[in-house]
């Protein structure tokens, strides 16, 4: 049974521009620690082989793994049955199977081939079990993303190339303490000293 959070924020929905050279550029630095945080490295887990379990299942009512990310969630959008666009949404997600140590959950969205990060909440209630739709719980936090906003920052694929978007949930040992906003890499380096677990669901541009 999910529990009943007291309140929830509205995530961002500004419209994203395309992805630029220059923002790649920008992100670099921060999608090097995104990639660590990532590939199991020691920095994660010492004393475990430099592995870090993946026990963590995440799932979505309205993404399947390995299937193209809905339009709804990247800048495109689509139009409901009145013609409005709905586009920029953060999607939904559940997870389950955290270590019963977990002190806080954080997550991060990105894309790996560009290193770039479109979304990281962190000092997430360990017994949450779920994100809904376009919210997050109003005593969680939101740290800049690769565009420096502190919001999900909604994928825009350019038409030739192909992406892959990686959601992947992190059980800490204790909560981040940091404020709303934080810069990117601060977070990430964070969430790479405190994390004992994780688990990533997939999807890629239609």
């Amino acid at each position: 049974m999910f529990p009943v959070l007291p309140s929830f924020r509205i995530t961002g929905k500004r419209r994203s521009p395309r992805s630029s050279s220059g923002t790649r550029a920008k992100a670099a630095a921060a999608g090097t620690v995104a990639l660590l945080l990532t590939t199991g490295c020691t920095m994660f887990a010492p004393g475990m082989s430099g592995e870090m379990p993946d026990d963590i299942t995440v799932t979505s009512p309205l993404m399947q793994e390995g299937q193209p990310l809905p339009k709804m969630y990247t800048c495109e959008g689509v139009e409901n049955e009145d013609g409005e666009e709905i586009a920029d949404l953060s999607p939904p997600l559940s997870w389950s199977g955290l270590p019963e140590d977990a002190g806080s959950i954080a997550l991060v969205v990105d894309e790996p081939q560009e290193a770039l990060v479109f979304w990281v909440v962190y000092d997430l209630d360990p017994q949450l079990v779920e994100l809904r739709q376009n919210t997050v719980p109003a005593d969680a936090r939101q740290g800049q993303n690769s565009a420096g906003e502190a919001e999900y920052g909604a994928p825009c694929p350019e038409e030739e190339d192909s992406y892959e978007y990686r959601f992947t949930v992190y059980a800490l040992d204790e909560a981040l303490d940091l404020p709303d906003g934080a810069v990117l890499d601060t977070t990430l380096e964070a969430i790479s000293e405190r994390a004992i677990a994780r688990g990533s669901l997939y999807t890629h541009k239609e």
